[in-house]
């Protein structure tokens, strides 16, 4: 029998990032001594809250039913989020995350010989599809921590296929202006799909939100990208989901492959969209957290970035050694030197004595 080294991957496999997640609890516990339930998880922007209790009801009432398939068209949950984003159900696609998503619009406009064009500092997995695909990626370096739109457009070329703005941005937390974003779309080539991350957005006040969907309903050549992790608290069942015209969602649904949204995940998420009190109660933790670490941070001499996320950077100097630090005192926090900020950590919001626990040893450790 020949050896793995007979094999013949694709050229450039040996050359692939693997993206690195926030560390699990238990792993954690095991490696340092500590008891799981002591531990405090501010790395991976997730909701602390836990889902709304709304949707753990529809998942209970779902159990009994995880012998079957999945619903493959996602009807119900299509039309239900249709209905309350007041548009047509086939400008809606669904993925395992919304970084499915992103692999899917890998598919359809990527390959060797043409860009994708990002900021420096936004979410990796952009790049690391654009490699998987053999397409170059194009980075601009931000201002002030956010995205420098005109040195965006200046990287756009007649082979850019994709360009991604995330706003909010991860992990920098900024975002640019509803009107600057606008006029940035305006002046685009034709043949450049802009995708828009909005992950983050519905923390966001509504009145503060860009007309993004409207935007798309009017015919605009974009797509929005969204998800039930962050301000639905759905992390752990993985369901994205992309607005666009109907024609592109055809494009990306060919790569689709059956029943990549779970049963579950879809009767919790209809369940979840119907919760606005959750979903209020979720913007008045995230703002009297971000209050609460950019206070203390203060005290503490220590720079942040205002943020518009679920999370802060936090400026302690040897980053990926704090980290370690905190990790042994059961603080998970999120080092930032994958994303060339050495000297940073990010720091999602949890619960009140979360934040309080990770800033006491915090300061402990840089005292």
């Amino acid at each position: 029998m020949s050896g793995i080294n007979a094999l013949k991957p694709r050229t450039g496999i040996d050359s692939l990032m693997v993206y690195e997640p926030g560390r699990p609890l238990e792993e954690v516990a095991r490696e340092h001594g500590l008891v799981p339930s002591d531990l405090v998880k501010l790395a991976s922007n997730e909701n602390n809250l836990g889902p709304s209790p709304k949707a753990v009801e529809a998942m209970k009432n779902a159990a009994s039913k995880m012998h079957l398939y999945p619903d493959g068209g996602a009807f119900y949950l299509r039309n239900a989020l249709a209905e309350k984003l007041n548009l047509s159900p086939d400008m809606l696609i669904f993925g395992n995350g919304s970084n499915e998503l992103i692999e899917f619009l890998g598919h359809v406009f990527l390959q060797p010989g043409t860009n994708l064009v990002m900021s420096e500092c936004a979410f990796i997995i952009y790049k690391l599809v654009a490699d998987a695909c053999g397409a170059e990626t194009r980075m601009a370096p931000m201002q002030n921590f956010t995205h420098d739109l005109d040195r965006i457009a200046s990287l756009v070329d007649e082979n850019t296929r994709l360009v991604f703005v995330a706003n909010p941005n991860n992990p920098t937390g900024t975002r640019v202006s509803n009107q600057d974003l606008k006029d940035f779309l305006d002046a685009l080539p034709a043949h450049v799909l802009p995708v828009l991350d909005e992950a983050y957005v519905e923390l966001l006040a509504p009145e503060d939100q860009p007309d993004s969907i409207d935007w798309v309903k009017n015919g605009r050549p974009l797509i929005l990208l969204r998800t039930f992790s962050k301000t639905y608290g759905l992390a752990g069942l993985r369901l994205g989901y992309g607005i666009a015209q109907p024609e592109l969602i055809n494009w990306l649904g060919k790569f689709r492959q059956p029943f990549n949204v779970n049963a579950m995940a879809q009767a919790a998420a209809i369940a979840a969209i119907e919760d606005d009190a959750y979903v209020q109660e979720t913007r008045t933790c995230i703002r009297e957290g971000l209050a609460y670490f950019e206070k203390t941070c203060e005290e503490m001499n220590l720079e942040t970035v205002p943020s518009s996320g679920n999370f802060l950077l936090i400026k302690t100097g040897k980053g990926r050694e704090t980290f370690l630090a905190l990790q042994k005192r059961g603080i998970i926090a999120r080092p930032m030197d994958g994303y060339g900020l050495p000297e940073w950590l990010r720091f999602s919001v949890g619960l009140a004595h979360e934040n309080k626990q990770a800033m006491d040893v915090l300061k402990e450790l840089l005292s």
